[in-house]
């Protein structure tokens, strides 16, 4: 993997870096010695949260602001070294209901950060997280950043846009751009408050609370679930390897996990959770069934990176996280 050791003494912006993933990615540039200014606009609904930066907030700018305001995105870009883009609405859910407001953020709100680069910073390494999403039904298995765009979500529909536009402004006005589609990321500093984001925080939030984990059918369908602190090195990573300018890659573990066994694991760590079957609801399109594993290989040979967190590991961090810390996210 890429040596984090290159960040020190680099200015680095993060849009969205009060949520689980840029906090995380935040925690790891400090360590590095980075400069790093964190923006997030903390929307109630949304995974913001200041407790997430609670234990590096002397050793950040931290910036309440939203992305949609392009002449604040400006300042921010201005002398940024890297630009890393986690700013968005992240509820694909949502997006279905409310398709406007995934549109002002997800695509206008990235739109302000392109064209606030290209007037101000043209030389700043710009990450880009996309999704799974994009893929929508799964045609085979691992998937591979070549798989036909079956998109289910507007959310999906959005961040396929997202990704366009980040290579555009690459093409066209020769900014630096990398995207990263994401798989099923889970871990600490998530928000719990509803279940419209990772399932496996959901879990989690509901084996603590002794409430029953339902599954429908018998939970055959496969995930690649990564754990947040591997998606946080692999985003580090795109952001330091040559040569992926303008690129896309999956950013998952390459296993699949059926989602039975992860609910096993929840229960497993957390003793007396019940597990119940339920047949399927009669409306499956919005309950995602096919399987879904990532083909992580492009990435690995552009940066060398690889996930280190088992799922076993992954959800018992997670646990005991929340254990320490509920009543800063319920």
């Amino acid at each position: 993997m890429n040596d984090l050791s290159y960040f020190s003494d680099s200015r680095v912006l993060i849009t969205g870096g009060a949520g689980m993933i840029g906090s995380t990615t935040a925690r790891l540039l400090v360590e590095q010695g980075a400069e790093v200014t964190v923006v997030d606009a903390l929307l109630p609904a949304f995974g913001g949260n200041r407790f997430n930066l609670q234990d590096i907030f002397d050793r950040i700018v931290f910036v309440k602001g939203d992305i949609r305001n392009l002449e604040r995105v400006k300042e921010w870009v201005d002398g940024a070294d890297y630009v890393f883009n986690l700013a968005a609405q992240v509820s694909y859910v949502d997006s279905n209901h409310d398709p406007l407001l995934d549109l002002d953020i997800n695509c206008r709100g990235h739109i302000n950060l392109l064209l606030a680069l290209s007037q101000i910073n043209r030389r700043a390494k710009v990450v880009f997280t996309s999704s799974r999403f994009v893929y929508g039904t799964i045609d085979y298995n691992p998937v591979d950043e070549s798989h036909p765009f079956n998109c289910l979500s507007i959310y999906g529909i959005h961040k396929l846009a997202g990704e366009k536009y980040y290579r555009f402004y690459h093409d066209a006005h020769g900014l630096d751009t990398v995207s990263l589609r994401i798989a099923n990321p889970y871990g600490p500093r998530q928000q719990m408050k509803h279940s419209k984001y990772g399932i496996v925080n959901w879990f989690i939030r509901l084996a603590l609370e002794g409430k029953p984990l339902t599954v429908f059918g018998e939970g055959r369908q496969q995930r690649d679930y990564i754990f947040v602190e591997d998606v946080a090195e692999g985003i580090l990573s795109a952001a330091l390897a040559p040569g992926t300018a303008g690129q896309v890659y999956n950013l998952g573990t390459g296993v699949g996990t059926p989602f039975i066994d992860m609910v096993r694991l929840v229960g497993e760590t957390i003793p007396g959770t019940d597990i119940q079957h339920l047949p399927w609801p009669q409306d499956r399109y919005f309950v995602e069934t096919g399987d879904f594993i990532a083909d992580i290989s492009k990435l690995q040979a552009a940066t060398g990176w690889a996930p280190q967190i088992s799922l076993r590991e992954g959800i018992e961090k997670t646990v005991d996280y929340y254990r320490q810390h509920r009543k800063q996210y319920w």
